[in-house]
C-alpha cells in the first residue's frame, strides 16, 4: 500500500470513529431527575409519596386551631398543609402569641431526638404552645416518625419550602424559634434539646431577651 493510500485510509477512519463518538453523545439519556433550582437554594421540591389511608389517625396529632389576635408579620398569609387532616391552613393565622415553633425533617437525627423533649414540653400546663413544621421531607414519613415518637402537638407540612422562606430557616436543622406575646419571631440559640427542662431554659431566656 502506498503512504498516501494508507494515510487517507488512516484519515477516514478518525473522521467514522469522531461522528461515532457523536451520535452516542447526542443519544445518550439525560439524568431524568434534574430539576430547576428554587432561588439558588437548592433543587425543587420532588413530587411525594402519598399520605396512605389511616396515617393522620395513626399518628393522632391536635387540630391547627386559627389563634386570636394577629400573626407576626413574617408569616402573614403562607399557605402550608395541617398534618393533622390535610387541610391548607394560613400559617400565619395557627400560631399562637405566645408559641414554640420548630422545625424538623426525618432525616435529622438531631431532631428525632429533641421532639420527645419538646413533647414533653408541650404538656406542662404552662408553657406556650408548640408548633412543629416539617420540611424538605415526605410527608407520609413525617407521619409515621411522629406517630413512632408520640408526638401529639400541631404541626404543619411546608412542601413547597413558603414557611421556611418566611421563617429565613438557617442551613442547620433542627431549628427553634419563640413567637412572643407581642407578636415578634425570634430565633433561641442553636442547640439541641435533650429535655423539657431545656426547651424551658431556652423559651425562658429568648422571651427576657425580647423584653
Amino acid at each position: 500500500m502506498r503512504v498516501a493510500d494508507f494515510r487517507r485510509e488512516i484519515a477516514w477512519t478518525l473522521v467514522v470513529l469522531l461522528l461515532a463518538g457523536l451520535t452516542v453523545v447526542a443519544l445518550w439519556p439525560r439524568e431524568s431527575g434534574s430539576q430547576a433550582t428554587d432561588g439558588g437554594a437548592g433543587p425543587a421540591p420532588a413530587p411525594e409519596a402519598p399520605v396512605e389511608p389511616g396515617a393522620r389517625q395513626d399518628a393522632a396529632l391536635a387540630d391547627c386551631t386559627p389563634q386570636p389576635g394577629a400573626p407576626p408579620q413574617r408569616l402573614r398569609g403562607v399557605s402550608t398543609t395541617c398534618m393533622a387532616d390535610g387541610e391548607t391552613v394560613d400559617f400565619g393565622s395557627v400560631v399562637p402569641r405566645p408559641a414554640v415553633i420548630n422545625v424538623w425533617a426525618t432525616w435529622c437525627e438531631p431532631c428525632r431526638e429533641e421532639l420527645p423533649a419538646l413533647q414533653e414540653y408541650s404538656a406542662r400546663p404552662d408553657s406556650p404552645s408548640v408548633l412543629g413544621v416539617q420540611v424538605m421531607s415526605d410527608e407520609a414519613d413525617g407521619l409515621a416518625m411522629l406517630s413512632r415518637l408520640g408526638v401529639r402537638f400541631p404541626s404543619v407540612h411546608d412542601a413547597d419550602r413558603s414557611v421556611a422562606a418566611a421563617l429565613r430557616l438557617p442551613p442547620a436543622l433542627p431549628a427553634t424559634y419563640v413567637v412572643t406575646g407581642s407578636g415578634e419571631l425570634r430565633r433561641t440559640d442553636p442547640h439541641v434539646f435533650r429535655s423539657a427542662d431545656e426547651v424551658d431554659e431556652a423559651v425562658r431566656t429568648t422571651l427576657e431577651g425580647a423584653g
